[in-house]
């Protein structure tokens, strides 16, 4: 039997499964109901989708994955579930005029009740972008104008504003959402990631790993634990009084969680627990690839395990 030690410092979102290749189907691991109720019944805070909406052959062969649309999957989600937080992990904002996004966004909020929150990054496949007709080399331009634009839409009054590509003019945004403004999470790990994070955002998500991952990213190393706790330190100063409002969102990724009986649990236990003490709020774990019944499994007694009471 399991240890009944739970991990009661930070919160567990739950990612939808992503598909790694070019066959399969998204939804061979079960419904976007059928999971989002799942992750609910078992003690999860949260359901978290990625994004690519035209990735290449060669990087799916190569190890890339299939995503659904993570708007409108929430969006089914948020229609059976009423308590869970809905995270698009993560949404590339250069890939959308950011009034199309601010759109998206809040009535996502409304629907759900206000349970809505936008992990957003830069993006990093090239291939994605020629597809999509973005300028690769104008992303970070596009990311930071969406910033200033999205939260004016939000508010539901009039405004105006000249973007790289677009010239708003007495532009009023409605439905309004419920939170205001949307959290905004930003992934990545770069200097001007966390800079934009401690000043205009309301959480972060740094990524993990090393070598040929984060080069296909395009994102330096957080290092260690510790580096990453002195980096979320950082974060935490430039913030200043805003400190106490962000939140910090990492993957536990590790082979062997989840996936087999005989894992040693309390190892993956003292991995979140120093997680938790460098800094970070929230963890994000993947989900089993399959079938449907071992996914639903694995969303019970990964809870079981780790943090459900």
């Amino acid at each position: 039997m399991p240890s009944r030690h739970k991990v009661q410092a930070m919160q567990f979102i739950y990612q939808f499964p992503d598909m790694t290749g070019p066959a399969p189907d998204m939804l061979d691991v079960g419904s976007v109901a059928q999971i989002a109720q799942a992750v609910e019944a078992a003690g999860w805070d949260g359901l978290s989708l990625t994004e690519h909406p035209a990735p290449g052959s060669n990087w799916l062969n190569a190890g890339g994955h299939q995503t659904l649309d993570p708007f409108v999957a929430l969006a089914s989600a948020a229609a059976v579930t009423s308590r869970i937080r809905l995270l698009t992990y993560l949404s590339v904002v250069p890939y959308r005029n950011p009034l199309l996004l601010a759109k998206s966004a809040a009535t996502l909020d409304r629907v759900s009740g206000g349970r809505f929150t936008l992990g957003v990054g830069t993006g990093y496949l090239k291939g994605e972008f020629r597809a999509l007709g973005v300028d690769f080399d104008e992303r970070n331009q596009l990311f930071d104008e969406a910033l200033e634009v999205m939260p004016m839409h939000w508010s539901g009054e009039p405004f105006d504003y000249d973007g790289l590509h677009f010239s708003a003019r007495g532009i009023q945004g409605r439905p309004c959402p419920i939170q205001q403004p949307i959290p905004v999470w930003i992934g990545g790990n770069a200097k001007i990631t966390r800079r934009r994070v401690a000043t205009r955002a309301q959480g972060w998500m740094p990524l993990p790993g090393s070598g040929a991952l984060l080069k296909t990213t395009r994102t330096p190393s957080v290092g260690s634990v510790d580096n990453l706790a002195g980096l979320i330190a950082e974060v935490k100063d430039m913030a200043g009084e805003r400190a106490e409002d962000l939140s910090f969102a990492f993957p536990y990724l590790d082979a062997e969680f989840g996936r087999d009986s005989s894992a040693d649990h309390e190892r993956h236990r003292e991995a979140l627990v120093g997680l938790a003490s460098a800094g970070i709020t929230h963890t994000v774990l993947s989900g089993h690839p399959g079938p449907a019944s071992r996914v639903q499994e694995w969303i019970g007694s990964t809870a079981e395990i780790y943090f459900s009471s």
